[in-house]
């Protein structure tokens, strides 16, 4: 027997495409790499700080700006350089924590995947 849900009228589901799989992969990825950075590096009262602290202002800008429905909406421009100046400061955590090849394999994924959502959203 199937079970499929009949079509609810004045409700359109949103395609899910395999880019907006890696992009929600590269914005776990980025709080718990940021999460890590602040608890792994610093002493003891900054790691509680920054290892809580970072992941929540990334996500808080990720909400007001970069998310499928940013609560204030930003030049196309303007939004790809914030969620730019997350991915670099991803990418110098990772090279803090001594692992340059873990932190370029990230930037290579994250840019490659805004620049080609950016596109897509320009058309």
């Amino acid at each position: 027997m199937s079970q499929q849900s009949a079509p609810v009228p004045g409700v359109e589901r949103p395609n899910i495409t395999a880019l907006d799989i890696v992009r929600v992969i590269v914005l776990v990825v980025t709080i718990g790499t940021l999460a890590l950075w602040g608890f792994a590096i610093w002493p003891f009262p900054w790691n509680v700080v920054l290892g809580i602290g970072a992941p929540v202002v990334v996500l808080l800008i990720w909400a007001l700006f970069l998310s499928p429905r940013p609560v204030l909406r930003l030049h196309p421009f303007l939004r790809a350089a914030v969620e730019l100046l997350i991915y670099v400061g991803v990418t110098l955590a990772w090279w803090q924590m001594d692992q340059p090849v873990i932190g370029l394999g990230f930037a290579v994924v994250a840019v490659g995947a805004g620049v080609i959502s950016g596109r897509r959203s320009l058309e």
